[in-house]
């Protein structure tokens, strides 16, 4: 695929400079994430890494709340394209396909538990974990999970009594009109089982009381798909 810039053409020396060395701070960045959680992020130190001045970094990123932001977003991508993947391998079977979609959720948290974490708690006091950027590219995340509930949902499911109203609205303010209330709220149920377990695990909870959570999440995975 051929690179463009905003504008359609194709990026000069100075874009790809721009770019790479953008690449190299959030390389930076996730590394001090990494090593010891947001609170460590540095722009001084992370300019030091990439061989500039600190002033100079401003350049690329106005703050570290731009930084955050960008990393999130980025996150946000590939845990999403990891459960795309995993849908678009098991498509013939929607059971198989929810399984495999929970699966490629739960070893993606495993793998980039410091990029986890920023994805579902304000990584900083007075950091703006619902701003509207962030809560866009949330969204083909949202998408995927969706569509392979929907495909195991009952036609005359319906959502939790008191809830429907709440739902449909959620769906039709983030463009899903054609899905379900009920269909929304088992997405939501899931995807709350599953973020439980995998903060249980990438915290040690279960590391600390000696057992293996595998199990676990495959017994919850299908008594989930036994409800829909």
């Amino acid at each position: 695929m051929t690179m463009t810039t905003e504008s359609g053409t194709k990026p000069g020396p100075r874009d790809r400079f721009r770019a790479q060395v953008r690449q190299e701070v959030k390389t930076a960045a996730l590394r001090q994430l990494a090593e010891g959680g947001p609170e460590a992020l540095s722009l001084n130190a992370i300019a030091k890494q990439v061989g500039m001045t600190g002033p100079a970094l401003y350049r690329y990123f106005a703050n570290r709340d731009s930084l955050l932001t960008e990393l999130v977003i980025d996150a946000y991508g590939d845990l999403a394209s990891a459960l795309a993947d995993a849908a678009d391998k098991n498509a013939k079977d929607a059971v198989v396909r929810l399984t495999a979609v929970a699966h490629a959720y739960r070893a993606w948290a495993l793998a980039e538990p410091h990029r986890y974490r920023l994805l579902f708690r304000a990584p900083l006091a007075g950091y703006d974990a619902q701003s509207t950027s962030l809560v866009e590219a949330s969204q083909p995340l949202m998408a995927v999970t969706l569509e392979v509930v929907s495909a195991l949902a009952k036609p005359d499911a319906a959502a939790p009594e008191g809830s429907e109203a709440q739902f449909q609205k959620w769906m039709e303010r983030h463009g899903f009109e054609d899905v379900t209330a009920a269909v929304a709220a088992r997405t939501t149920i899931l995807w709350a089982r599953l973020h439980g377990l995998v903060t249980l695990e990438i915290e040690a909870n279960f590391s600390s009381m000696g057992i293996d959570p595998t199990h676990l999440y495959e017994a919850d995975v299908r008594d989930f798909v036994r409800s829909l």
